[in-house]
């Protein structure tokens, strides 16, 4: 259904050229369940009078034995299609409807809110540009706000419309609005979507769907439809290199060869040189052929059948590349998976993996961590459960050409596939693609985990960070022959001793000194998988650098130990002399003097050897670590 418009009655051929050239708008519904909307959406139709008579006559017919408002009209049965959907008062399967204004053009995905259904929501969100995430003001932000918010930010949209629903039901208390706003601002500050809407709304009475709302006087924003129309939406970075998955070999008579499929990236002339992968197999386009004619271009999302100039051999499945591409085939890449089935993901299990046209055999060889979507924490894990999403390096058996999914979905994406029942268990957007002859992260037998339960021990990095002079490197060198005589296995790394060897190259610029923590956290990465307990005596000075380093491990395999001696002391022992020289201004970019400590904000452990002597210190960090369940 269209809107309503003079000229189609006027002057059609006009209506029909200006609709021809208004923008599309692809957007999805998501939220909890029973958050509204259904609801949302029958009423956004309903009051921009996009709804046939009939339509609205049925609706009320079946809102008197099938609706959940008390014979009151349920606009949410305009949406909700399935009979098992009109019974239950849910939304199961993804529904779409198209409408348009005089501005803009709009195809609506509304998705479910059970968790179950997860995999439902994220199929609609594939395509979408635009998210409107609802949440129930009584309740606020939910786990499922925060999973679907997340998958959404996972797929690439990049404008979320938080709508608060039932806003009539708080008695429209800006103040409640207000403490939603917060709690979400708060937990989308870990997303890389930046342009996030706030709208108060009562999807049941209409209130900022269409129109403003009379009963919050306090919200001068524009209501939603509005928004909609008016919403610049950001264009993703897109690859402009051909890709051209094969779908079918059209061999209609011994005179024509031509292969058929979707045009993914990049666009593709008679004439362009290609390249066959993963055969690598060159040839150049002689036609562009079409059920309307020949074309001298084709441009992505056009589907159309290429014959070429050479008979070469190509397969479904093959996909056709320029010839002077930088593309390589993989046999191993990284991805974040969204996992669909109730049998959980097994690292090691074999499954098919159908990317674009191809379809391969493979196996997750490694979960690198799982995600708490109401947390963010990352945490360590074999197996990815319904609903789970985590990052995971895959290997296949038959090269694929893969981009990042960032860069271009139609080329980052794949799907799993059981062997047994043919069943989609789970989909992945590509991170990062690693060609067949370059170098792939190689799961061992002797894993981090069995070397930690040989040592007995938890292993994990203790980073000592404070001032020069504070008694880091002190603490650090006692703490370890501590645990050594204790019987556990352990490596100090300490910030002059690093700078002799490994990074003797570097300056102490910001840049050198962030590259100097990068590179000591790479090393006490590889000794954590190592089994080990590594002490790391570095100042430090930068939170983001520290922070860097706690991502780079496991949750709970970090513990920052803030070594808070005041500055006065720490000048006061100056065992190097480098205080006097700072403040004659011999060196410069000096930790405390000349260049800023940012303090931690919230360590692990405190400690300040100023106010306790090296054996009391060395025995509250050793509790602290029984405490941690590092020993």
């Amino acid at each position: 259904m269209t809107h309503q418009s003079a000229l189609i009655a006027d002057n059609i051929e006009r209506y029909l050229k200006e609709h021809e050239s208004k923008g599309l708008l692809r957007f999805i519904t998501c939220g909890s369940v029973d958050d509204g909307k259904s609801t949302l959406i029958g009423r956004l139709l309903h009051d921009a009078k996009l709804i046939f008579d009939d339509q609205l006559a049925a609706v009320t017919r079946d809102s008197r034995s099938r609706g959940s408002l008390g014979g009151q009209v349920d606009l949410a049965l305009l949406v909700d299609g399935l009979q098992s959907e009109r019974e239950q008062g849910i939304t199961i399967d993804v529904a779409y409807r198209f409408f348009s204004t005089d501005k803009r053009k709009f195809i609506i995905a509304d998705t479910p809110g059970h968790e179950q259904y997860t995999r439902n929501m994220a199929t609609g969100a594939s395509t979408a540009s635009l998210a409107i995430i609802l949440i129930d003001a009584r309740y606020g932000v939910q786990l499922q706000t925060r999973r679907h918010s997340f998958i959404c930010d996972l797929l690439g949209i990049r404008h979320f419309v938080i709508a608060i629903n039932k806003m009539d039901l708080v008695n429209h208390s800006e103040a409640r609005f207000q403490e939603i706003v917060a709690d979400y601002t708060d937990f989308a500050g870990k997303l890389s979507v930046t342009d996030i809407r706030f709208l108060p709304i009562s999807a049941l009475n209409g209130d900022n769907v269409v129109n403003p709302s009379d009963a919050m006087p306090w919200f001068s924003g524009a209501p939603l439809l509005a928004q909609l129309e008016q919403i610049e939406i950001l264009s993703a970075q897109s690859l402009h290199e051909l890709r051209f998955p094969v779908q079918y070999v059209n061999r209609p008579n011994h005179n024509f060869r031509g292969y058929c499929g979707t045009l993914a990236a990049g666009a593709v002339e008679v004439g362009t040189e290609i390249r066959v992968e993963p055969s690598g197999k060159r040839s150049t386009v002689a036609r562009i052929v079409t059920n309307d004619g020949d074309l001298s271009v084709a441009y992505p999302g056009q589907s159309v059948t290429l014959t070429l100039h050479d008979e070469i051999d190509i397969s479904r499945g093959d996909t056709l590349v320029a010839a002077n591409s930088e593309v390589e085939p993989c046999t191993a890449f990284t991805a974040d998976v969204v996992w669909m089935h109730e049998t959980p993901l097994m690292v090691g299990h074999e499954y098919e993996f159908k990317a674009a046209t191809r379809v391969v055999s493979g196996r997750v060889v490694r979960i690198v961590y799982q995600v708490d979507v109401n947390t963010m924490a990352r945490s360590a894990t074999d197996t990815l459960a319904l609903n789970g999403i985590a990052r995971c390096q895959i290997e296949v058996t038959q090269p694929l050409v893969l981009d990042s999914y960032q860069r271009s979905p139609d080329t980052g994406n794949f799907i799993f596939i059981d062997k047994l029942n043919n069943l989609t268990v789970g989909a992945g957007m590509v991170v990062d693609a690693l060609s067949a002859g370059h170098v792939v992260w190689h799961d061992m037998m002797v894993t981090k985990r069995r070397r930690a339960e040989r040592n007995r021990q938890k292993p994990s990095i203790i980073w000592f960070t404070g001032l020069s002079g504070a008694g880091k490197s002190t603490v650090a060198d006692a703490l370890e022959r501590q645990l050594f005589g204790m019987g556990y296995n352990t490596y100090l790394l300490d910030g002059d001793n690093v700078r002799h060897g490994l990074c003797r190259d570097l300056g102490f610029s910001n840049e050198g000194r962030h590259e100097n923590i990068r590179r000591i956290g790479e090393v006490a990465k590889l000794m954590v998988d190592a089994g080990m307990v590594v002490l790391v005596s570095f100042i430090s000075p930068f939170r983001d650098d520290r922070r860097m380093i706690r991502s780079l491990v496991d949750s709970g395999e970090f513990i920052e130990v803030f070594v808070n001696t005041p500055l006065a002391v720490c000048e006061q022992r100056d065992p190097k002399g480098l205080y006097r020289k700072a403040r004659r201004g011999e060196i410069t970019q000096f930790t405390g003097i000349s260049s800023p400590y940012e303090a931690p904000e919230s360590p692990e452990v405190e400690i300040d050897t100023s106010a306790h002597d090296l054996e009391e210190t060395v025995g509250r960090l050793i509790a602290a670590l029984r405490r941690y369940q590092i020993i």
